[in-house]
């Protein structure tokens, strides 16, 4: 289960201004897409849609929320005006926010920032839900738990990714904002070369055709889920990887990537643990094993096979943290590697799609 606990901190990380107006500040990251994405089954025997991400550090969302008290509720803006969905996540973490801190509602402007790619399925409109939702919570002395976060996620947009949880390997219920599995502490340590599908066209979701599961569809993922448990308590990248692109493919019934055959192909001959890809999106990832004999060349083979398809490489990164660049050398030239200690991160390099 997601934590319930709530700490209350007066004051903290909101800065009062001019007129009585207090400045609260929010970030969320984003996401690499999806490991596995699918229908299953919960503790009570309900079916519901679920899915595990695939965390990405770097890129993400930044809010700030001026609260102006004295101002009708209402009276709210946003900026960029276009982030409809985190206008509507302000103004429902003011609601619920000013009640619990003892205050009549009020409205306030709320600037968003940030650098994650809109339509490749990496989350950007959780991202500026979810920083939304801190800044106004900050502004207010609070500091919500992720539960609260994502119920009130879940309300404006319909639903949202785990983004709250930090990159914690969870099975996320999306539509319900909760938590079906912790499949524990970490996912195995992975590599991972970006790419984007389809020219890095965004994908429309909603004009996507919807196919009702079977029971065999069930039992499928049910299968996967059973798995990846295993890989992430065992550290075992290649299950992960068999996981993933057996999730992918799935995947494909719907979105049908003509380059999807190429990628996994790819995947096979430069010896990768498998491939996965944003069941909403178009960005991808061929994974490989750290520890896999030849890294360095493994990954420059790839890259240049990416490009002999004309299938755009992105960011190579990894979802852990070392001391050690282990992609330097020429062949990592262009992509962004895991940063040192006493090195400040750079900054993604996604493609401007």
């Amino acid at each position: 289960m997601i934590p319930t606990a709530r700490m209350t901190v007066p004051g903290a990380g909101a800065g009062a201004g001019a007129g009585g107006e207090v400045t609260g500040t929010g970030y969320a990251p984003c996401h690499h897409g999806e490991i596995l994405q699918g229908v299953f089954v919960d503790d009570e025997g309900r079916r519901c849609a679920g899915l595990v991400t695939l965390p990405m550090a770097g890129p993400g969302s930044s809010a700030e929320f001026v609260r102006r008290p004295g101002t009708a509720p209402e009276a709210l803006t946003v900026v960029p005006a276009d982030r409809t969905k985190a206008a509507r996540a302000a103004a429902l973490a003011v609601a619920e926010y000013a009640e619990r801190a003892g205050r009549p509602p009020c409205g306030g402007e709320l600037r968003l920032t940030g650098d994650v790619p809109v339509g490749l399925g990496m989350g950007s409109s959780t991202s500026d839900v979810i920083a939304a939702v801190r800044a106004v919570a900050d502004s207010y002395g609070l500091r919500p738990a992720p539960d609260a976060v994502a119920r009130l996620a879940v309300r404006a947009e319909s639903a949202c990714d785990p983004l709250m949880l930090d990159g914690r390997p969870v099975l996320f219920a999306q539509r319900e904002g909760r938590v079906l599995e912790v499949l524990g502490p970490a996912l195995p340590p992975l590599v991972v070369v970006g790419c984007a599908l389809g020219g890095g066209a965004p994908v429309d979701t909603l004009s996507l055709p919807v196919r009702e599961p079977g029971d065999s569809d069930i039992r499928a993922w049910e299968r996967m889920r059973t798995r990846l448990r295993r890989a992430v308590a065992t550290g075992d990248v290649r299950l992960l990887g068999q996981v993933a692109t057996a999730s992918a493919r799935r995947g494909q019934q719907v979105l049908g990537h003509p380059e999807f055959d190429a990628l996994t192909g790819i995947a096979r001959r430069v010896g990768a643990a498998g491939v996965q890809i944003a069941h909403s999106g178009a960005v991808a990832g061929v994974l490989f094993d750290p520890a896999a004999p030849g890294l360095r060349h493994r990954v420059r083979s790839c890259l240049r096979a990416l490009d002999a398809h004309g299938i755009p490489a992105t960011r190579t990164f990894t979802t852990f943290t070392t001391t050690k660049e282990i992609l330097d050398g020429p062949a990592h030239r262009g992509v962004d590697g895991p940063p040192g200690p006493d090195t400040p991160r750079r900054p993604a390099r996604l493609p401007a799609l």
